[in-house]
């Protein structure tokens, strides 16, 4: 008889950086287990051609790296890197980041600031990435979706995209959003049930090291890597662990 199907666990990130993020010491933990776990990374896709917004531009500065081009393969890069050091496997999807997109006529659809509401054109695209995600899901598999607090539109629309799936989802709380804005936390999961899981001193540390290889986005985040260890160390050391929730 042919052996069981393992249950994965799919931690599914809007960006490069976000499952690391934000449950990095739990993916460790869980791939010591054995447990098979990726990391999907939603908008990871090429930036359609034309020029760059303001706002793109100041990100590319902030991120040490001239081109829409070479932002996503050294962001990829990044992530690679990242997912070796907490155990996980990758998976890459084709939606650009919201500094890129565009309409069909070529306009940017967000130009000035990335927390605002998804544009009527993109009122769809969860539906869009649901599909996608169900063309890669196996039976079994333990979808883990961020809460989007931070509001980020990239963040509420891996949520959206998450919740259209036809299985039960857990939720992961963004960091440093979280970090930043701990008073959003408990109006976000007033309806959810959460769970803890303990992360010991290694996994601390296995953490903070996937999140210091994402070095374009220390700056922007944390602002040096001295203020990430110290942020996710106090982080850690509030609780011992990383909650996830789930319907309660």
């Amino acid at each position: 008889m042919p052996s069981p199907t393992i249950m994965r666990w799919i931690y599914v990130s809007p960006h490069f950086d976000d499952a690391v993020l934000s449950c990095g010491g739990l993916i460790w933990e869980q791939t010591q287990k054995g447990i098979p776990v990726e990391i999907w990374t939603v908008c990871a896709g090429d930036a359609p051609p034309g020029p760059l917004s303001l706002l793109a531009k100041a990100c590319h500065q902030q991120w040490g790296i001239d081109t829409a081009v070479n932002v996503v393969s050294a962001r990829c890069a990044e992530n690679q890197k990242a997912a070796t050091v907490v155990g996980a496997e990758t998976v890459d999807f084709s939606i650009p980041d919201c500094i890129y997109r565009r309409s069909p006529s070529g306009e940017l659809l967000y130009p000035e600031d990335v927390f605002v509401p998804i544009q009527p054109f993109e009122k769809n695209l969860h539906k869009d990435i649901a599909a996608a995600l169900t063309s890669e899901l196996q039976p079994g598999d333990r979808v883990v979706s961020p809460l989007a607090i931070g509001t980020h539109l990239d963040h509420v629309l891996t949520r959206l995209a998450a919740e259209h799936l036809d299985c039960p989802i857990w939720y992961y709380a963004d960091i440093p959003y979280l970090i930043n804005h701990p008073e959003v936390l408990v109006p976000t999961t007033e309806d959810l049930k959460d769970t803890l899981s303990p992360i010991s001193e290694k996994g601390l540390e296995v953490w903070q090291s996937g999140i210091a290889s994402y070095s374009s986005q220390i700056l922007m985040l944390f602002e040096t890597g001295e203020k990430m260890q110290e942020a996710i160390h106090l982080y850690w050391e509030n609780q011992r662990g990383i909650r996830l929730w789930h319907a309660a």
